[in-house]
């Protein structure tokens, strides 16, 4: 029968022992910790072995004390029993399926990670868990809460895709289980429970003024719970074959390029060609870039406000519409204040129009309808104003 590992309570014990010890000496906790350490290494030196050797011998060696400890305080409960004429209840299973229950499960950052784990973490990723960024170790990261991941595996989508034939996805029958599919992905380092921070904590200087709000600066906790309202951040990317694919396409381009003294004589033409004419194409565009600024000079002062060649040329428009209208005049400060006048006074004057009754309104809609066209042909080409 193997010894259960320690509760709870007795970890918190062994931590304030332990703290207890570090004052003792005049030291903080971390500084008993160095301490430690280096006595450890100077001890598997003198054994001949490294200290992840001595590490393990010396576990190997409390683990069995502990077996030993708790096989004869077993013998001592049948012994006493017997000796009582009581018989010892046979129910050791649910006590030792208890003690299972509640130890803590070792993780190994060296074993690969489970294969329901992955599959879980890519169903998850593939839901809309409403991640928020955070920074951890100065890496940006995705943050997302327990409860709704919770609530995607506890969704029909979850169960359909468990159903699917070579699905590794465990089933789901209620909360319980529910929180332990989830628990596969700290399990399996996959996704991690973490804390907000105070990146500026224990410094003298002022916060910076140009903080991103929203942006947590986060850290890994110990205990790793399944509270609804706890953040995780995810620590797997997700399948890396499009960083693969581009990788190897920035790979094959380079060694094109380098190979290009034995590319056919047919492609070297067509690349030189292709070379020259969007050369051509560039030097044109700089040439009508110059040719419409001289222009504009030349017009301030002989027909003032100045006239421009494309005056949507450099305007956040798509590309067609860079090249429309083909001129306009240049608009100053009066010009764009009576324009938002006049389209105020429009406005306005169409909702005060609305109101009338039917003929009327018949009336005025084909009167202002003629009057914005007489208007647009009596007005000259102006340059557009793109308001975001």
């Amino acid at each position: 029968m193997a010894a259960p590992g320690p509760n709870p309570q007795q970890m918190a014990a062994m931590q304030q022992q332990f703290a207890a010890e570090a004052a003792k000496r005049g030291m903080t906790p971390q500084q008993f910790a160095e301490k430690q350490r280096e006595q450890l290494t100077a001890d598997a030196a003198k054994l001949g072995l490294t200290p992840e050797q001595y590490v393990l011998q010396l576990r190997a060696r409390a683990m069995q004390a502990h077996q030993q400890q708790y096989q004869a305080h077993q013998q001592q409960q049948q012994a006493q029993a017997q000796a009582e004429g009581q018989q010892q209840p046979q129910q050791p299973a649910p006590q030792q399926h208890q003690h299972q229950t509640t130890q803590q499960v070792p993780v190994n950052p060296n074993n690969p990670p489970d294969p329901k784990a992955i599959a879980v973490a890519n169903w998850l990723r593939s839901q809309n868990l409403k991640p928020r960024t955070c920074i951890m170790d100065g890496q940006r990261k995705d943050m997302f809460k327990v409860k709704r991941a919770i609530r995607a595996i506890e969704s029909p989508a979850y169960a359909k895709a468990a159903a699917k034939k070579n699905s590794l996805l465990p089933p789901v029958t209620d909360r319980a289980s529910a929180e332990n599919v989830f628990k596969l992905l700290p399990l399996s380092l996959l996704a991690l429970r973490v804390t907000k921070v105070d990146p500026h904590a224990g410094h003298n200087h002022a916060k910076p003024k140009n903080r991103t709000k929203g942006l947590w600066t986060v850290k890994i906790e110990q205990h790793q719970e399944t509270d609804p309202m706890m953040h995780y951040v995810w620590l797997y990317d997700g399948p890396q074959w499009k960083q693969k694919a581009m990788a190897a396409a920035v790979v094959a381009g380079i060694f094109a390029v380098v190979l290009f003294p034995l590319w056919p004589m047919m492609l070297r033409q067509g690349v030189w060609y292709l070379s020259v004419g969007m050369m051509g194409l560039l030097g044109l565009f700089f040439a009508m870039a110059i040719f419409r600024l001289i222009l504009f000079c030349v017009t301030v002062f002989t027909v003032a406000p100045g006239l421009w060649l494309f005056p949507n040329l450099f305007e956040d428009v798509g590309f067609f519409d860079s090249f429309k209208p083909l001129w306009g005049w240049q608009e100053t400060k009066k010009s764009k204040k009576s324009n938002k006048a006049k389209a105020k006074a429009e406005s306005a004057s169409a909702v005060e129009s609305a109101p009338a009754s039917a003929p009327s309104a018949t009336t005025s809609s084909a009167e202002t309808t003629s009057a914005p066209s007489a208007a647009r042909r009596n007005l000259t080409a102006q340059v557009e104003e793109v308001e975001e």
